[in-house]
């Protein structure tokens, strides 16, 4: 085949779980007497790690405030934690046909590749059953974040393929941008956490509109 492994973005490809995310800034924001935010807005935050999320909740923006004082965002990132501790996968659900779709895949090698921290990473896909469809997993705290090629990079070592042989399915610009500076090819998936951008933009090899739309590209010769 074409592609001889695959390498998943988690949150906005397989599983939605925004809501979590949603409840746990507004928990945090609340105990820092800050004005809470819509889940929509959460929503356009994620997808560059808790720590970016916090500061863009505690702005009340996409763009970090200038003024934010670092130690207030260390502070709330903690209480974030706390409260995220508790939520994650409480409400988090798979999207549609990912448990059909990498069944379907269950013969070729995968990894997980995300910028959420590794103790929120296993209990959400131990939560919604994931864990043993993959046979590496990479997090946010275990090297550089997506955009950086280096997470990408190290799956393809583990899982003993070449770059030029991988694909990456994700759902944002990080993933896009990721794959690209590692020279794999890449399907951005539209249905995502796309902080508002139009995915098309940044040329990825394919779109597809829901998960099941990726078992041609990845079972092509």
């Amino acid at each position: 085949m074409k592609y001889e492994a695959a390498l998943f973005d988690l949150d906005g490809t397989l599983v939605d779980s925004v809501y979590d995310l949603y409840m746990a800034m507004n928990l945090t924001l609340t105990e820092l007497a800050f004005p809470v935010v819509t889940q929509h807005l959460v929503e356009t935050w994620v997808g560059n790690g808790i720590e970016m999320l916090v500061k863009r909740g505690l702005s009340g923006d996409m763009q970090v405030s200038e003024q934010l004082d670092e130690q207030l965002a260390s502070k709330a990132t903690e209480i974030f934690y706390g409260h995220y501790e508790q939520l994650v996968g409480e409400y988090s659900v798979l999207y549609q046909h990912v448990e059909t779709g990498l069944a379907a895949l269950r013969n070729t090698p995968k990894a997980l590749i995300t910028n959420k921290a590794r103790r929120f990473t296993v209990k959400l896909l131990d939560k919604l059953a994931l864990t043993d469809h993959f046979d590496v997993i990479v997090c946010g705290d275990d090297m550089a974040k997506k955009p950086s090629a280096e997470p990408l990079l190290y799956a393809c070592k583990q899982l003993g393929v070449k770059p030029s042989q991988t694909i990456m399915i994700g759902d944002s610009k990080s993933d896009i941008l990721a794959a690209q500076a590692a020279h794999i090819e890449v399907i951005a998936m539209n249905y995502g956490y796309n902080q508002g951008e139009n995915l098309s933009d940044y040329n990825p090899q394919y779109l597809c509109d829901t998960f099941l739309d990726i078992i041609p590209v990845l079972t092509q010769r």
